[in-house]
């Protein structure tokens, strides 16, 4: 369940040892920590937004991947997984472009090795 990943990242971020401590930060109780994890009760857009911005984590990731929880069809449920993997495939690729395009402006005497970088990106 990606409610687990969230609630586990968050308390890592925040260097937190108990649930309760995230119950106080979202302003919620510690049994209902409990029951998002258990699946019972489910992050809802605003909290999963918090939670992801102080993981480090997208938002737009987070927001897809309690959707994904909410879902009963498993059909569904795989559709929101799939646009959230290419969610995160985009931004990897965006991220290899920048990461070439700075590398070559910065070494252009390299050029021949910058070429099979960025064919192996590609």
């Amino acid at each position: 369940m990606y409610a687990n990943y969230l609630l586990d990242s968050y308390k890592k971020a925040q260097n937190y040892i108990q649930d309760k401590q995230i119950a106080a930060d979202l302003k919620v109780t510690q049994s209902r920590i409990c029951e998002m994890r258990q699946g019972k009760r489910y992050i809802s857009d605003k909290e999963a937004v918090f939670l992801a911005e102080h993981a480090n984590i997208d938002p737009q990731e987070a927001l897809l991947g309690v959707h994904a929880d909410r879902q009963e069809n498993p059909k569904i449920k795989l559709m929101w997984q799939e646009i959230a993997k290419k969610l995160k495939g985009q931004n990897y690729q965006v991220y290899s472009a920048v990461l070439a395009a700075l590398t070559y402006s910065l070494y252009p005497q390299n050029h021949k090795m910058i070429q099979c970088a960025l064919c192996t990106l590609c």
